[in-house]
């Protein structure tokens, strides 16, 4: 294994207010504690809005997706070994993944996709495990059920077109005029320009909606479900009994999602990626509207 430096390249959130209080900086080398690990960060996702989590414990990385290989290990722990390919979904509790090395609990850390290279990986912790919770855990999604995706081309509804899909569910997902053929491509059974069709006039009724996008169409959501349907959001509030949820680490349901990107089950949807240098680009880009798939910055080149 390559010697951990005394120090490393960070991201660094300064100050609150989103973009402008990101600073490139060096930092002292973290060290892992017990049941840690040391990861060498190769590929780290990031999601839209994620620069107003961490205010209160400034200054603060961000990213909790990453992929990488494992450096060294604090006491106790044996689940992974010092050059083991990981990808997790980090603590948000603490400094994420926009630097060259973070530390992870070992016991949140999965093998990687074993077809996929450490970006697409990265691209899969957050968005995948939200689609898993909303589906199946919140939405008790199951075969022969219809349920409808709203932003099924955007990294969260695309895993949720797919993995509903795999469930044995009838999909119907609503996007922008762009994303109506990728979401297609990804197995929705039927789509809605949400630009020039509302959904509610064409969409039958269904047994869950599972909404990322909020707003209007969120609103206008209860207007399909069939009696005893469920409404499920990671967007904001439902109104009346809808649920709305803050995804959490799950090493299990990862491995689980490995297999079936290597069984050719899932895609990894990868909007655009940015060197390290390029944060800010890359956060700027996650706050635009239209995008295919997640944002992810690189930070070594594989």
């Amino acid at each position: 294994m390559t010697a951990i430096p005394a120090s490393m390249r960070a991201i660094r959130l300064h100050a609150p207010g989103g973009i402008d209080g990101l600073v490139d900086e060096r930092v002292d080398t973290p060290r892992p504690g017990s049941g840690e690990a040391l990861v060498r960060v190769h590929a780290a996702a990031i999601t839209r809005d994620e620069l107003e989590w961490p205010t209160d414990r400034l200054p603060a990385i961000p990213s909790y997706e990453l992929s990488g290989v494992v450096s060294a290990l604090g006491p106790g722990t044996g689940g992974v070994a010092p050059g083991d390919e990981v990808y997790a979904l980090a603590d948000f509790e603490r400094d994420g993944a926009a630097a060259e090395y973070a530390v992870v609990p070992e016991r949140l850390l999965a093998p990687r996709p074993r077809t996929l290279g450490h970006v697409e990986s990265a691209a899969i912790p957050l968005a995948g495990l939200s689609a898993w919770h909303g589906l199946f855990d919140h939405g008790n999604l199951v075969a022969g059920e219809r349920v409808l995706v709203h932003g099924a081309a955007g990294g969260v509804g695309s895993f949720a077109v797919q993995l509903a899909r795999h469930r044995g569910a009838h999909v119907a997902g609503t996007a922008s005029s762009g994303g109506v053929d990728v979401a297609r491509e990804l197995g929705a059974d039927e789509l809605v320009d949400n630009l020039t069709t509302r959904f509610e006039e064409v969409v039958e009724p269904v047994d869950l909606v599972f909404d990322t996008a909020g707003g209007e169409l969120l609103a206008r959501s209860p207007a399909v479900l069939r009696d005893g349907g469920r409404l499920v959001s990671i967007a904001e509030r439902p109104s009346g009994d809808g649920v709305f949820f803050i995804v959490e680490p799950n090493r299990a349901q990862l491995v689980e999602l490995a297999g079936l990107v290597d069984a050719g089950e899932l895609r990894s949807l990868v909007d655009s990626v940015f060197p390290l240098d390029e944060a800010p680009s890359a956060f700027a880009r996650s706050m635009e509207p239209g995008k295919r798939g997640k944002v992810v910055l690189r930070v070594v080149e594989d």
